[in-house]
């Protein structure tokens, strides 16, 4: 057993936490595995239960426990990072840099007219055709997404005869100047699961989705894809970095 140090000016919560991540990290305790309680960990380390739960609390609301009223505190699976500091990478591409084998299942892929809403973010007129992909996504089988895209059809017909559950999306567009995405709008916002996100992504009712709608660009300004994208809020945490220019 670790140690706290009290020699020195690191405050004993944040080695505590440190210490419990570490842990963790290294599988001392495992997804599911229940920690010792605020009491235990007082005697083991000599220091106050008030201490014990600052740690713990930080450890919580960072996504690594999760507490259970009058059964304790358990190790939660670790949310998916995923940055948006690189709009333009592919998910399978950010999955696999986080250790993790991401799958596509292609739940209806065809042409139809374009709804309304979708008309005018891709700045297509009433009754013209659009291609529309709906796909749930999975980091190592577990779905954490579902993703329904628009893309104009005369445009992008040629996507058509590609397989999207072997290859990416963008790669694809990539392979046309037209079609290549160079730019990308998002507008993100917390919702309730719905009916929907229960059947799909394996949740329970009351639970949060984060909710993406996304418009890519080509390098004329152009919009060439509209996706709405629903992600799991407890499997997933988003760090979106802007910069500033002078």
């Amino acid at each position: 057993m670790t140690k706290l140090d009290k020699s020195v000016p690191i405050p004993l919560y944040f080695q505590l936490k440190e210490l419990i991540l570490q842990q963790i990290k290294e599988g001392s305790y495992k997804v599911g595995d229940a920690i010792p309680t605020e009491k235990e960990l007082s005697e083991i380390y000599d220091i106050s239960r008030t201490t014990v739960r600052q740690a713990i609390t930080e450890l919580v609301q960072e996504g690594w426990l999760y507490r259970v009223k009058s059964k304790g505190t358990f190790v939660r699976a670790p949310k998916i990072e995923q940055s948006f500091i690189q709009a333009l990478g592919s998910f399978n591409d950010q999955i696999l840099e986080l250790g993790m084998t991401p799958s596509t299942e292609v739940l209806d892929f065809k042409v139809i007219e374009v709804p309304d809403e979708v008309a005018v973010h891709l700045k297509l007129a009433e009754g013209e055709k659009v291609i529309y992909i709906h796909r749930r996504r999975f980091a190592d089988s577990e779905p954490i997404v579902m993703v329904e895209t628009y893309l104009p059809y005369d445009k992008c017909e040629f996507v058509l005869d590609r397989d999207l559950v072997k290859e990416s999306l963008y790669p694809i567009l990539s392979e046309k100047n037209e079609t290549q995405i160079c730019k990308i709008r998002r507008f993100i916002e917390a919702v309730e699961a719905t009916q929907y996100d229960i059947k799909n992504l394996n949740m329970t009712k009351g639970k949060a989705i984060q909710q993406f709608i996304s418009i890519g660009f080509n390098h004329k300004d152009e919009p060439i894809e509209y996706s709405l994208a629903r992600y799991r809020g407890d499997k997933n945490r988003f760090e979106i970095v802007i910069t500033a220019t002078k």
